[in-house]
């Protein structure tokens, strides 16, 4: 999908990100460590900026968190991090904002949930309080409505109208219009208080595919801000990519959405920049950006010999990704390079030609040699035990050549 062709929102900057307007998708992560704890979260803001992702959201849940927030920025400044910081503010946001103004300059964005500012007659005044901060300190707001925490006087007030109808909707249906509704009147009061458009992002957030897809298309054509995609709870492991891909894939396909987030919950002993790569592997997938050498391998099959194949191109990829922070800037069109490790003579030679550097290893009964292909050419057969060594040193000398600024 071009660029044209997605739908034309607000653009927002988040300090110097743009969002919306036409501008890439940009990859958003979050972290899981405690904020007070200043040198752990400093360490995983930098491991997520370095795996790729263009914005980091932070707990701001009690005053030593929102004490911590500054010295947080600070260190990344003097370390050479520029990824923004987001908020997320639930419950007493309108108290930490106004007593730690510091907490609120270091900030990139505010995140809120309308459900979550206060309750009765304290949730109007404490929403209007968080956005005239917003307001004070020139900050953008994510407006995100999660249908696990969705204000219950909103629900409420459309359930009653559902039960007058002569048909009412179904409660999934009235929910869904809840959480839409939500949003859309929160981000009306916050510019009645005086936050510009071009300073409101949305979201509208839940777990199920089919409900999350269908909640997004009904907001695009109601609105134009821009919009943040991702579902509330992802899930653990392969659901929580399948799912993720499935919604937002087909949203983004439709040229809806702004910034992403897979919100995955970590495996046991798991880098929490995983969620960051799967981001970033969806959007290099369908085309909508390139962040890493791809590589292509094959699945195997009975006429492959061994896991030699998988091993290296496992280790191949795993050298690349962590070559990218250094690479971002040496060499200019890297991420678009695709390199083919493949495990047989069947697809072997034809995807190595293919891709711009490529490896065909020998399956069973086939000569033990390895060709290897640059931009559709041969130009080495590999033999022996230190294969993988000298592919790798190939690949390497390839890039330099190739891609030097």
């Amino acid at each position: 999908m071009s660029i044209s062709s997605r739908k034309m929102t607000q653009q927002v900057f988040i300090g110097n990100v743009k969002v919306g307007g036409g501008a890439p998708i940009v990859v958003q992560s979050m972290t899981n460590t405690d904020t007070a704890d200043i040198a752990g979260t400093v360490k995983q803001v930098k491991e997520l900026a370095d795996a790729g992702s263009e914005l980091v959201r932070i707990t701001v849940n009690n005053e030593a968190a929102a004490a911590a927030v500054p010295e947080i920025r600070k260190q990344l400044d003097a370390a050479g991090y520029s990824v923004p910081l987001v908020g997320d503010f639930h419950f007493n946001g309108h108290k930490l904002l106004e007593n730690f103004p510091d907490c609120a300059q270091a900030l990139g964005k505010f995140r809120i949930n309308p459900g979550n500012v206060g309750k009765g007659s304290k949730k109007d005044a404490q929403f209007q309080q968080m956005i005239e901060c917003a307001v004070k300190y020139n900050k953008p707001v994510r407006i995100g409505v999660n249908g696990g925490s969705l204000d219950q006087s909103v629900l409420t007030r459309l359930l009653d109208e559902n039960r007058a109808k002569a048909e009412p909707d179904e409660l999934n249906i009235v929910t869904q219009e809840a959480i839409i509704i939500s949003a859309l009147e929160s981000a009306a009061a916050a510019e009645s208080y005086g936050l510009g458009k071009d300073k409101i992002l949305l979201s509208c957030k839940i777990s199920n595919v089919q409900e999350l897809i269908s909640i997004y298309q009904k907001l695009s054509t109601r609105c134009d801000y821009a919009l943040h995609l991702g579902l509330t709870e992802a899930g653990i492991g392969s659901k929580g990519i399948v799912a993720s891909s499935a919604a937002l894939s087909v949203l983004m396909q439709q040229g809806i959405g702004d910034t992403i987030r897979i919100s995955l919950t970590p495996e046991p002993g798991t880098a929490r920049t995983k969620e960051v790569v799967v981001a970033q592997e969806i959007l290099q997938t369908m085309g909508f950006r390139a962040f890493t050498p791809m590589v292509i391998a094959c699945p195997g099959c009975g006429r492959t010999s061994s896991e030699y194949f998988q091993h290296l191109a496992m280790d191949i990829q795993a050298f690349l990704r962590e070559q990218m922070p250094v690479w971002r800037d040496k060499y200019t069109g890297v991420e678009n390079m695709e390199v083919a490790v493949m495990g047989c003579v069947v697809n072997g030679p034809g995807e190595s030609k293919n891709a711009n550097i490529g490896i065909s290893l020998p399956g069973t009964g086939e000569t033990p040699v390895a060709p290897v292909y640059e931009d559709g050419l041969k130009t080495v057969t590999l033999k022996g035990d230190k294969i993988a060594e000298e592919f790798q040193t190939i690949v390497e000398n390839y890039i330099d050549r190739t891609y030097s600024t």
